[in-house]
């Protein structure tokens, strides 16, 4: 059974060489749905036998399916430049365990890592993601952040999937800022409202199910950190919906 790879980019030029070396030892073709980089992204990609897409970002759910259409076959590994299988995925993939049982999606652990050094608490792991699936029968999600793959029979198995998403905790804080504005956002265009505690009460809660509840108590200053982050994260994402309310409030 033969398998597409789809990627979504933006100046990417870091990681997509190796994630594309990567991906084509499962799969036979890889398609880099390209959001207009700047950088050296798409020679890299094209430069090691990638198809790719040049369009505008559409948003994380809708870029995505978007590149299905260019995948000519029907299971899809669907991984980000900064995602690679490990060992065990690989092998899950290529002794083509996933044909047994009528499922069309699987959901893999995802070990991620802070530079070299893999994040093992706080909530962190395992951490499933649906990056496997069946293009027949299952979807991404139209979510413009952190969409989830709609599936009518998922499975989740223990193999796992490398994530290498920052290199600093500055990287961590901006990504999780920039993801807490697209999140309010999309929450305000589903018409979610909410009133002045909530931002308070959510943050605090994320800090203390990370801390305490994920075993971030048992790691030290990086069990602290990474609770204040997730806590940043709740926080900021309210915050930033109470905004929206409000300016909707002052133009009507």
């Amino acid at each position: 059974m033969s398998i597409s790879g789809l990627v979504i980019t933006f100046n990417e030029e870091k990681n997509i060489g190796n994630c594309i070396d990567a991906l084509f030892k499962v799969c036979d073709e890889v398609i880099i749905v390209d959001s207009l980089s700047k950088d050296n992204t798409v020679a890299i990609a094209e430069s090691k036998g990638a198809k790719v897409i040049s369009q505008a970002f559409l948003g994380d759910g809708p870029q995505r399916t978007h590149g299905l259409q260019y995948c000519k076959n029907e299971w899809i590994l669907n991984l980000d430049a900064d995602e690679f299988l490990d060992t065990d995925a690989e092998a899950f993939i290529l002794k083509k365990d996933y044909l047994k049982g009528d499922f069309d999606a699987f959901s893999f652990r995802v070990k991620n890592f802070l530079a070299d050094e893999l994040i093992d608490f706080s909530g962190w792991y395992p951490d499933h993601k649906v990056r496997f699936f069946n293009k027949k029968t299952a979807t991404p999600s139209e979510s413009k952040v952190h969409q989830k793959i709609i599936a009518t029979n998922e499975k989740k198995v223990a193999v796992h999937i490398l994530h290498y998403g920052w290199d600093s905790l500055e990287q961590i804080v901006a990504k999780k800022n920039q993801y807490s504005t697209w999140h309010a956002q999309q929450l305000f265009n589903q018409g979610k409202r909410i009133n002045s505690f909530k931002p308070i009460l959510n943050g605090t809660v994320a800090f203390f199910r990370c801390y305490f509840f994920k075993k971030g108590v048992f790691n030290g200053l990086d069990g602290i950190t990474i609770a204040l982050v997730q806590a940043f994260f709740s926080y900021m994402k309210y915050a930033k919906l109470l905004k929206l309310q409000r300016q909707e409030k002052l133009q009507r």
